[in-house]
């Protein structure tokens, strides 16, 4: 941060190398380091921030600097500043906003990533109904794997097995009511 710290006659050429002079500076640095406290003081009440506040403050002048001569005046000073300080905070405003939503962004995706828990909890269920599928009689259980896991329909089951069609239907339905007795026990859990 920049500060001006020093007698208007020493400060007259601070700027020279930087900024273009237009107009004498001696009225706008006098104007300046007169209003510099009460100019500070209305910018923090609208920024909320001390730091902020100062850094607007410098802004406001290095604005007024740069621009062509004219009609420097307090009320000039004080819109100017104004007029930094609300830009300021709509630029925070933005980046809030942006900065929020990219924090949604990626709690979406980690919403969708499965926890440590969620892993063991499907692999433990994963076993338990492995043990159902075990106990069941092994053409019953191939033929289950064969539908649902394999995708197979039932005719090319039955032929592939060399059983009726009929068959494969019964086995399915054994199949499939191990498991949905299996499920009703997993959500007595």
């Amino acid at each position: 941060m920049i500060r001006l710290r020093c007698a208007p006659s020493r400060c007259q050429g601070a700027f020279s190398n930087n900024v273009a002079m237009t107009k004498p500076p001696h009225s706008l640095l006098q104007m300046f380091l007169g209003e510099r406290s009460r100019l500070v003081k209305r910018i923090r009440r609208i920024v909320d921030n001390d730091a902020t506040a100062e850094d607007l403050a410098q802004d406001t002048f290095l604005k007024l600097w740069r621009r062509p001569p004219g009609d420097d005046t307090t009320g000039l000073l004080y819109r100017t500043a104004q007029n930094l300080a609300l830009d300021h905070l709509r630029a925070q405003k933005v980046r809030q906003r942006h900065e929020e939503q990219t924090q949604d962004q990626e709690q979406e995706r980690h919403d969708d990533e499965p926890t440590p828990e969620d892993i063991a909890g499907t692999i433990e269920r994963w076993h338990g109904l492995m043990e159902v599928l075990d106990a069941l009689p092994a053409r019953t259980r191939r033929i289950f794997l064969l539908n649902r896991v394999e995708g197979e329909t039932y005719a090319t089951i039955a032929k592939q097995l060399k059983v009726s069609v009929s068959t494969v239907e019964k086995d399915m339905m054994r199949a499939m009511r191990a498991c949905r007795e299996w499920r009703a026990r997993q959500h007595d859990k």
